[in-house]
């Protein structure tokens, strides 16, 4: 079993930041892939950003050059850094992961989500 626990939602003007972290941990032998998806009201889940490794990342095109991904390996920790927040960006923000509970066992985890609120 795993648990995500995600922080650093909230409500911010058009034009500021914000910062996510999501911390796994539970049964983990190797993470994969980490990530976040968002779902505003009304709409499908879509994929934010994900993380390969240390430094192999991909965006949705509408949060390029905005939102930045990162991960601390050691501390099963995925980061996303939002800038220049935009109304559109109003949404409730999951991390997710794909990983190993041990050498053959591959998993998925989903964190609880988090709100983000941008006021225009």
């Amino acid at each position: 079993q795993v648990q995500l626990v995600e922080s650093g939602g909230g409500l911010v003007q058009a034009g500021g930041s914000l910062r996510l972290s999501c911390a796994a941990s539970g049964s983990i032998f190797r993470i994969t892939v980490m990530g976040w998806y968002r779902q505003a009201p009304g709409k499908e889940r879509e994929l934010v950003a994900t993380i390969i490794g240390r430094d192999t990342t991909n965006y949705a095109d509408s949060v390029k050059g905005r939102f930045t991904i990162s991960r601390d390996n050691a501390k099963n920790t995925v980061y996303l850094q939002m800038n220049s927040l935009k109304p559109e960006d109003t949404a409730v923000y999951y991390c997710y992961i794909d990983f190993f509970s041990d050498w053959y066992t591959p998993r998925k985890g989903w964190g609880q989500g988090t709100q983000v609120t941008v006021s225009s």
